[in-house]
């Protein structure tokens, strides 16, 4: 990864768009960049000077397109889209998304073909630099004419309106800028259109979506490789000439990584010849199920990353004589693969709590409800009543919000994506299914220790004395609400999954060899 990274001329992935965003890499406008975004504001002014009709420069927008604006009132024009534009409700989005927004807003107007002021964008990188994040509330925006509302809302601050977070309280704009003694910019012709035209909330929530739900996929591997080893449960359906057969590549992914992970356990050795044909499918069909999911989340991965590096303004202004209205920002590209890994999220959910409730049944030399005193303890019995809830949940929210359209502006834009609520329902899903598989990790942990003084293998003996380390043994009730946030608190700062790669790799073990295009760098 380079020491620096150059706004519109360098490619952003999902890693460095995050290593920008908590600090990690330095972004900087390049002299190559300025060039090309002075000549891009200096095409829209001669187009003001020379009056020729060009949309959102001298019209008005959406219905309004055919409404001239004087000379006189381009730049005021500007102004108002903001303030018009910002009619969100609801809570304000995490403050990481708000700030992915705007990097992501940079690179694409630093490419050339908005024509905004180098100042406007220099202002812009000031707020991801001194961390002054506006408030942008989550609700609003139907994914197409760009992400209007939550745009608006996120560059009022540039006109000294709104409110921004700044050293973890939430002020008004304009006190913040008074406190750096900064004045509000003046905008020029098109800027604040070209500010609130794009798709970068749903992709800031697409970027958080790829990263945690990479981190899912990899936990889930590993805690349903120790609900197997409970459960005494066999690898042979992870053989990889099985999977040669049909040669999906998450599928094969995951049975590399489930071969890796359960070999050399002493409590697989211990039962070869135990005399079970078959294991139920939410063991034996991991391969099937989380590659299958895998697959999804490569596909939203790759559209993302195309996202990242787009111009998804409108008009396009290629220079004064070359203009284009075009659709770039309408958000359908995204929405369609955010609906599908809504709902292989959710199925990755699913396949956990049936493998908790495997757990529970007492089969297979388990105690019932993994506690030996039972009756006056219920065990991990209830656990299990918040995997089936939060499972449920996901199901009603894997309703795809791309099949719908509302049309707006008088019909004008009567097609839309709801890509918007597409990237914010598949971060719930993911809320939901950390909770789900924090509840797997605790009910195997405790599981596995019934094996004893059988060993697993290396790796998940690691993966079980981490979560030790968290939250003991039960050898009766207790408020497992504790537990189970202790749990998912390493699953949701990435922590588990990142100890056991750390301690694999230090066993010279890749879990994911061979499958660069899986890893999220």
């Amino acid at each position: 990864m380079p020491l620096t990274f150059n706004y519109g001329i360098d490619t952003l992935t999902v890693s460095n768009v995050l290593a920008i965003a908590n600090g990690k890499l330095k972004a900087v406008l390049s002299d190559k960049a300025i060039e090309v975004i002075k000549a891009s504001q200096q095409s829209v002014q001669q187009i003001v000077d020379e009056g020729r009709t060009v949309y959102g420069i001298n019209t008005g927008f959406g219905i309004l397109a055919n409404t001239a604006i004087s000379k006189e009132d381009t730049a005021t024009l500007q102004y108002k889209i903001l303030q018009s534009h910002s009619v969100g409700v609801g809570d304000a989005i995490p403050v990481e998304v708000a700030k992915l927004m705007l990097i992501t807003k940079v690179h694409a107007l630093a490419q050339g073909f908005s024509g905004v002021q180098l100042s406007t964008l220099e202002r812009i990188i000031w707020h991801i630099e001194n961390d002054v994040i506006p408030v942008v509330p989550e609700k609003g925006s139907v994914g197409a004419s760009g992400d209007l509302a939550p745009l608006a809302h996120l560059f009022l601050p540039l006109i000294g309106l709104g409110e921004v977070f700044y050293n973890g309280t939430r002020q008004k704009a304009q006190q913040i800028l008074h406190q750096f003694k900064l004045s509000p910019i003046q905008l020029g012709p098109k800027e604040g259109l070209a500010l609130i035209n794009g798709t970068q909330f749903i992709l800031s929530f697409a970027v958080k979506a790829v990263q945690r739900m990479h981190n899912c996929l990899e936990a889930a591997d590993i805690i349903g490789a120790m609900s197997l080893e409970a459960l005494t449960g066999t690898k042979a359906p992870f053989d990889e000439r099985l999977h040669d057969l049909r040669p999906f590549t998450g599928n094969k992914l995951v049975a590399q990584r489930l071969r890796l992970l359960l070999k050399d356990s002493a409590i697989m050795q211990s039962h070869v010849d135990c005399g079970r044909v078959q294991d139920p499918y939410s063991l034996r069909c991991m391969p099937q199920v989380h590659g299958a999911s895998r697959n999804a989340w490569l596909h939203l991965k790759e559209l993302t990353e195309i996202e990242l590096n787009a111009v998804t303004d409108n008009p396009i202004i290629f220079d004064a004589q070359d203009t284009i209205s075009g659709g770039n920002f309408h958000g359908q590209p995204m929405a369609l693969p955010l609906d599908y890994c809504c709902f292989a999220a959710a199925e990755i959910g699913n396949i956990s709590d049936r493998r908790c409730y495997l757990l529970l049944e007492g089969k297979w030399g388990l105690p019932m409800l993994l506690m030996k005193d039972v009756g006056l303890n219920s065990g991990f019995m209830i656990p299990q009543y918040t995997t089936a809830a939060l499972v449920t949940e996901n199901k009603t929210l894997c309703f795809p919000a791309s099949a719908d359209s509302i049309p707006t502006s008088l019909g004008q834009e009567d097609h839309v994506s709801m890509g918007s609520i597409s990237g914010r329902k598949l971060n719930r899903v993911l809320d939901n299914l950390e909770y789900i598989m924090a509840i797997e990790l605790l009910s195997a942990c405790q599981a596995i220790e019934f094996r004893s003084p059988l060993k697993s293998s290396a790796l998940l003996e690691f993966a079980h004395d981490h979560v030790r380390q968290f939250v003991g043994f039960a050898s009766e009730d207790r408020i497992f609400a504790d537990d189970i946030n202790k749990v998912a608190g390493i699953i949701k700062d990435f922590s588990f999954v990142e100890k056991v790669n750390a301690f694999a790799a230090g066993k010279g073990i890749k879990l994911n060899e061979n499958f660069d295009e899986f890893n999220d760098k």
